[in-house]
């Protein structure tokens, strides 16, 4: 009589994992708040409570639904443009030497301009309107894009295009199917690392010379010293930011690389 062997047990991925130690990281500095306001007990420093109910009340008034959203608008302007405009010079500087020889220097002196005077630049040159300030925020982004994509057109495995090339396949279709995959990580490196950066510059942009958004009420509220508005409508940006890191870049990141696995 032969002898029936147990199947081996599975073990079921925590899928949830990741997502509860990055819960656990955010309540812990919640309570770190907490204890430090409780220590110094000063209005410098109000508890997480006292910001919360600020922004419950600033949400129900409609003021910072309405700032966050112009703010939002731009970020998401900025951001398309510095991404598609930086991609394209990008791929050019990897793939082609001369290009990179020639936009190289301009490359270095993007990198090395800080974004004031940029912004400054820009304001005195096209006036205080919002075309100027999603130019300045995107000649600042710009820049870092290139480097980033410029590293991965050069990481481009070069025998994958031959087989494309040997297969007699359209230019379209090799870029879409052979050469844009393989550029995947690197494009999402840059907007992951442009998002944070871009929306920084938004804030700075709109405190220069705006009279709407987040920016600008926190140059309202820094005059009032109301440290409690800033950290209200700082908390909420910065909140909406994490929530498309999390709901929009990193799964859509993962559902186009599933294919390197």
């Amino acid at each position: 009589m032969s002898k029936l062997r147990k199947a081996p047990r599975l073990s079921m991925p925590d899928v949830g994992a990741d997502g509860w130690v990055r819960l656990a990281s955010l309540g812990g500095f919640l309570l770190m708040w907490h204890v430090a306001a409780m220590l110094f007990d000063s209005t410098t420093l109000p508890a997480p409570v006292v910001v919360f109910r600020r922004m419950l009340d600033e949400m129900l008034s409609g003021l910072l639904p309405l700032h966050l959203g112009i703010t939002l608008a731009r970020v998401a302007v900025s951001f398309l443009l510095a991404m598609v405009v930086g991609t394209a010079i990008g791929i050019a500087m990897g793939r082609w030497r001369q290009a990179d020889l020639l936009l190289d220097g301009w490359l270095v002196l993007g990198l090395n301009i800080p974004a004031l005077v940029t912004i400054i630049l820009c304001y005195v040159w096209f006036g205080l309107n919002d075309a100027a300030a999603i130019v300045a925020v995107a000649l600042n982004k710009i820049p870092t894009v290139v480097v980033t994509v410029r590293e991965g057109a050069r990481a481009i495995d070069r025998g994958l295009m031959q087989v494309a090339q040997a297969y007699r396949l359209p230019r379209g279709l090799t870029f879409t199917r052979v050469y844009l995959p393989q550029l995947y990580p690197w494009l999402f490196a840059s907007a992951r690392s442009g998002l944070s950066l871009i929306w920084k510059i938004v804030l700075v942009v709109e405190l220069l010379g705006r009279s709407d958004g987040i920016g600008f009420q926190l140059n309202m509220f820094f005059q009032l010293f109301d440290i409690t508005g800033i950290l209200a409508y700082t908390l909420t940006f910065a909140a909406v930011v994490l929530i498309v890191e999390a709901v929009g870049l990193r799964p859509l990141e993962r559902r186009l690389t599933r294919w390197r696995s």
